[in-house]
C-alpha cells in the first residue's frame, strides 16, 4: 500500500451511506455541507487547433489497414458493436504532454453556444453535446476523464484543502467497488498532507470517490460516471475553489 495509509473498516462510511443510499457502487454525494462546488475534470487540446476527424475514423482508418488488432471482450468484436470514445478514460488521467493544451469546458461550449453543463444534469459523457454530435469526439480532443480528476486538478484541489484545514488533519478516503481493483469498497485512512498518493494507491484508480476530515466539515466526491468532482464545505472554502486559476469550477444549483 502507499506510505501512510492503512485501510480500516468499511463501517467509517456509513454516514455518508445514510446520506446518499445506493450510492456505495460509485461514490457517495454528500449534498451541500452547506455550500458545494463542481470541479471539471480536465480536457485538452491539439495546440495546432481542432479538426472534424473523429476518434472513430481514426479506429476505423487502423483497422482498414491492420495497424491494430479488433478490441474482443468475451469473443464479441466491440469495434462491430460501439463508438470509441464517447466519453474521456476511466480513472486516471493527466496532461499528455508537448503538442497538447488544456481546453476549458467554457471555451467548448462557447464554440457551440450550449450551457457549460446542460441545466438539470451533472458533468457526465450527457455535457456539451454539440461537440460530440456522432458520440466519438474530434480526435484532436482528448475529453474529460470519467470517475478522476485529472492529476494536476486533485493535487490543486489538496493543496487547497491543505490551506484550509492543514497538513497534518486525519481523513478517511472511500474507494467505491466501480473504480477498486477488486471490485470491493474500501476505506483508507491517513493525513490530508499525503492524500496525493491516493491517486496511484494499489486499490484504486485516481481520486478516490470520496475523502473526508475526521469532522466530517468538508467532502469530495469523484462519482464513477461522472466528468466532474463535487466539493462540499464550508462556503469559504467552495468559494477557494471557484476562484482558483488552476482549476475549472462551477456552481450547479441542480446538482
Amino acid at each position: 500500500m502507499s506510505d501512510g495509509w492503512r485501510e480500516t473498516h468499511l463501517d467509517e462510511a456509513g454516514w455518508l451511506a445514510e446520506l446518499c443510499p445506493g450510492g456505495e457502487w460509485t461514490g457517495y454525494d454528500p449534498g451541500p455541507r452547506p455550500d458545494a462546488a463542481w470541479i471539471l475534470h480536465a480536457m485538452y487540446e491539439w495546440e495546432s487547433g481542432p479538426t472534424e476527424t473523429t476518434h472513430q475514423q481514426v479506429r476505423e482508418s487502423l483497422l482498414d489497414a491492420d495497424l491494430v488488432e479488433p478490441e474482443l471482450l468475451g469473443g464479441i468484436n466491440l469495434d462491430e458493436w460501439g463508438v470509441v470514445d464517447t466519453g474521456g478514460a476511466l480513472g486516471r488521467s493527466q496532461h499528455p504532454g508537448p503538442g497538447w493544451r488544456r481546453l476549458r469546458w467554457a471555451e467548448l461550449a462557447a464554440r457551440t453556444g450550449e450551457p457549460v453543463v446542460t441545466p438539470g444534469t451533472k458533468p457526465s459523457f450527457r455535457s456539451l453535446p454539440g461537440s460530440h454530435p456522432d458520440a466519438s469526439w474530434p480526435a484532436s480532443i482528448e475529453p474529460p476523464a470519467e470517475g478522476s480528476l485529472d492529476r494536476e486538478g486533485w493535487v490543486r484541489l489538496l493543496e487547497l484543502l491543505v490551506a484550509w484545514s492543514g497538513a497534518d488533519t486525519p481523513v478517511l478516503a472511500y474507494l467505491a467497488p466501480g473504480a477498486a481493483v477488486d471490485q470491493r469498497g474500501h476505506v483508507l485512512t491517513g493525513v490530508l498532507g499525503h492524500a496525493a498518493e491516493l491517486y496511484d494507491h494499489e486499490l484504486g484508480s485516481g481520486s478516490p470517490a470520496n475523502l473526508w476530515p475526521v469532522d466530517r466539515s468538508w467532502v469530495t466526491w469523484s462519482d464513477w460516471d461522472l466528468w466532474g468532482t463535487k466539493v462540499s464545505g464550508p462556503a469559504g472554502l467552495v468559494e477557494r475553489v471557484l476562484a482558483d486559476p488552476e482549476l475549472e469550477a462551477l456552481r450547479l444549483p441542480w446538482a
